[in-house]
């Protein structure tokens, strides 16, 4: 098969052709490029190329190297078309490169706010591109979507899709299908509104609006299907907190039934009887939708975790296959979302054909096959102050890919092994633009205080193969970080996955035997492409660590660098080395303010600076651990936190969120976690090893 691919394609060499739906749909019998997010409208990132296979990855080595010049995250899929790569960079930044050698085409910089990186919960990351009708689209953090010409990377058209006034973000990438380009927005965790936009593909133009919540009772229904879901809210609802379900990631098309299936995140806040005290469903919180791709009329719906309570969101990657299931051969969508159990839905009219626990679960038993509700165990339960739960809100899988290989019928999930100490706060009020989740982030730092030396001894993330069929895991491959990368399968038998641990890999399909592995000089957590130019098969991806783990939990051993990589068989190119972390200095001064105000700068930390700064001020080190700051920034604190004196770099003025007085308050925090006051450092849960996973001690005894 990939002989008749890259040998047509190095004969003839046509022109470049624009992407439409003939070309998507028949995106099988063009191996040799990458035309969609998960290579076909199914999603699958299955690759029929075959000239890289077992026998012979032993021999994959660099074919070229493209320093992006970002230092955050990079978690976007490459699109490959006719030779010419688009891959999306860490502020939502486009670059088109040559797909034989890594020579930048052409970068388009869409001039995102860096002070608007405040309203990013999980870096400022982007996912990818869609390619469609001679362009190339992308949403961008502060919620724009972006029409450039593919041959030059000038705008054609740049329309807003969000309310301006409040903190949503863009991180997903585009789906495009019937002349209309898909895309949601993030922003739950600050609280939002959720909802899934079209818009025509030549000019721009709103076509049709989802919303994934009801607004308030006084407001109309912008939509029938919110007429049902207002059903499954009280209306005591926290109403002014946007209730949350943003569709931040997932999306696919299926051409047959003409359907866009919708993954809808968490909750807004996450605590239920604080959201919802009165009861309900609250559709449609983390939930899969079936829409006529051109109205957004709803067809179907599938609520994974009916009354959200743990940030499970249904966002993660959705695949459209065909199994053989009690006898016949069924047309599926498959999920493996947050909340720890793989899916497999009948994708034409939402049945349930199976629920099962892919990873360790607490909170349910199992789920009911006739209501396809989970039957909760009271584990997880929070609302009385303090519980652990697992999976945690990383979930048991998150927005890495997995991959589908129809050869061996499994599913290649990158899963999580982590559980979470939920701590209710019990003064919560929804504030704007604030971390609304309604955590008590002080007490859950004290619970997981120990963490980062407990992970020597645990597997927190691994590279799982899943039976949909057998409805059982058959191998599964332990990672010692808490990033990692999605999965690319292909027709060599192989499996490739990236690590945290700055390595990308490759394994038997059917076993999961390591093959081969290259270091890189960063976390991988993107997923893997495969391509052909001129007879030569390339895996490339992008790298770079962030996102939520890499800015809280993980602690860097080396300086952070974007690159997107390519590997061929007897690769002559060379990676650049890891460049080990400096040790820092303590810098920050000793002060003389009470513990009192060091207690209160504590809470507003945790509320306005955790989830840029770390857990605790322990920042993974894409930016600045404060406990390692300069003098001079403790010095010039109310010029850089109110003033805005760094918003260029992304520090935005907090001016309209938080007093000098706060200000003050947070800064003594910074310095007593610098020094290690004990007060303020208490000692947390005993952390230890079982299956795998890093739990506390207390959980044990359940």
């Amino acid at each position: 098969m990939l002989a008749l691919a890259v040998s047509g394609a190095h004969a003839a060499e046509p022109p470049p052709r624009a992407i439409d739906d003939a070309r998507l749909a028949a995106a099988d019998s063009e191996p040799g490029n990458w035309l969609a997010h998960g290579r076909t409208w199914s999603e699958q990132r299955y690759s029929p190329l075959a000239q890289i296979h077992e026998g012979n990855v032993a021999r994959l080595a660099p074919a070229w190297v493209y320093a992006t010049g970002e230092t955050r995250g990079h978690e976007a899929t490459p699109i490959v078309v006719d030779g010419v790569m688009f891959v999306t960079l860490p502020w939502s930044i486009v670059v088109a490169l040559d797909a034989a050698t890594g020579r930048e085409l052409w970068r388009h910089d869409p001039g995102v706010p860096r002070a608007w990186g405040r309203y990013a919960c999980c870096d400022v990351v982007n996912r990818g591109v869609a390619a469609y009708q001679g362009r190339v689209y992308v949403g961008t953090l502060d919620g724009r979507l972006v029409a450039l010409d593919a041959k030059t990377g000038a705008r054609a058209w740049d329309v807003n899709t969000i309310d301006r006034s409040k903190p949503y973000t863009i991180t997903g990438a585009p789906r495009v299908a019937r002349g209309l380009v898909f895309i949601g927005n993030a922003g739950a965790e600050f609280g939002v509104r959720g909802y899934v936009s079209a818009y025509d593909a030549e000019t721009g133009a709103l076509r049709w609006r989802f919303y994934t919540v009801p607004a308030a009772p006084d407001k109309p229904r912008e939509h029938k299907e919110l007429e049902l879901a207002a059903k499954t809210w009280p209306k005591n609802a926290l109403w002014e907190s946007g209730l949350g379900g943003t569709v931040w990631d997932s999306l696919a098309f299926d051409p047959e039934l003409e359907l866009l299936y919708v993954g809808v995140g968490n909750a807004s806040p996450y605590p239920r009887e604080v959201r919802s005290p009165g009861g309900g469903d609250n559709l449609f919180l983390s939930s899969i939708l079936a829409l006529r791709v051109t109205t957004g009329e709803l067809v179907w719906h599938y609520q994974t975790t009916p009354r959200e309570n743990w940030d499970y969101t249904a966002t993660q990657q959705m695949i459209l296959a065909e199994l053989e299931l009690g006898g016949r051969k069924r047309k599926v969508l498959m999920q493996a979302p947050k909340n720890g159990f793989f899916y497999v839905l009948d994708r034409a009219t939402g049945e349930l054909l199976s629920a099962d626990k892919y990873v360790d679960v607490n909170w349910a038993s199992h789920v009911d096959s006739k209501t396809g509700r989970p039957v909760e165990t009271g584990k997880g339960e929070w609302k009385d102050g303090a519980g652990f739960v697992i999976p945690g809100p990383a979930g048991g899988h998150n927005w890495h890919p997995m991959a589908f290989h129809p050869g061996t019928g499994l599913v290649y999930i990158p899963t999580y092994a982590l559980t979470y100490p939920f701590h209710k706060d019990a003064e919560f009020r929804h504030v704007p633009g604030r971390f609304n989740t309604g955590e008590n982030f002080p007490a859950m730092q004290r619970a997981v205080d120990g963490y980062e030396r407990s992970l020597r001894f645990c597997s927190p993330t691994q590279l799982t193969a899943w039976d949909p069929v057998k409805r059982e895991r058959v191998w599964r491959v332990p990672h010692a970080s808490e990033m990692h990368g999605g999965t690319l399968a292909t027709a060599g038998n192989l499996v490739f996955h990236g690590s945290g641990d700055a390595t990308l890999a490759a394994y038997r399909a059917t076993d999961g035997k390591l093959l081969w592995e290259a270091e890189a000089p960063t976390a991988v957590m993107a997923a893997p492409v495969t391509y052909a130019v001129k007879g030569e098969q390339f895996v490339a991806v992008a790298i770079g660590a962030g996102g939520s783990a890499g800015m809280n939990f993980t602690q860097l051993a080396y300086e952070n660098a974007g690159f997107v990589l390519a590997f061929k068989l007897g690769g002559t190119a060379v990676l650049p080395p890891r460049r080990p972390r400096a040790a820092r200095p303590i810098e920050a001064p000793v002060t003389s303010e009470a513990p009192a105000v060091a207690l209160r700068g504590q809470k507003l930390y945790h509320q306005w600076c955790m989830f840029c700064h770390g857990i605790g001020t322990r920042s993974g080190g894409l930016l600045p651990d404060l406990r390692f700051a300069p003098r001079a920034t403790f010095e010039n604190w109310q010029e850089i936190v109110i003033g805005g004196t760094r918003a260029e770099h992304g520090m935005a003025s907090f001016a309209d969120s938080l007093s000098r007085e706060d200000a003050d308050a947070i800064r003594a925090y910074v310095i007593a976690q610098a020094n290690r006051r004990e007060s303020l450092l208490e000692s947390g849960a005993a952390w230890l090893y079982r299956n795998g996973a890093c739990v506390p001690a207390s959980w044990l005894a359940d």
